[in-house]
């Protein structure tokens, strides 16, 4: 259910005037689904583990960004996009 309303929130945030306020909340957001999902999958992990693989995936999601594999992957099925990203950004 979190993973769910989190993600609701995240793609409500396309709506919101642009700028680094509404990329700071998506990738908070970003970060925060991608911890819903540890823990999904891994119950049993303290909440400092899960954070930290939370944030390894993050970090590696990022990353690889700058192989240009992510702006590949949303043209060919946009969809990716919302999941690897496009573009790197150190802002991120």
């Amino acid at each position: 259910m979190a993973a769910a309303v989190t993600v609701a929130a995240g793609l409500s945030t396309r709506w919101l005037p642009g700028g680094l306020a509404r990329d700071a909340l998506g990738d908070a957001l970003y970060s925060v689904l991608v911890y819903s999902l540890v823990v999904l999958a891994a119950p049993r992990l303290r909440p400092v583990l899960a954070a930290v693989v939370a944030a390894a995936v993050s970090f590696a999601v990022e990353f690889e960004q700058l192989t240009g594999l992510p702006a590949t992957a949303a043209r060919h099925f946009p969809p990716a996009r919302f999941v690897l990203g496009t573009g790197f950004s150190a802002a991120d």
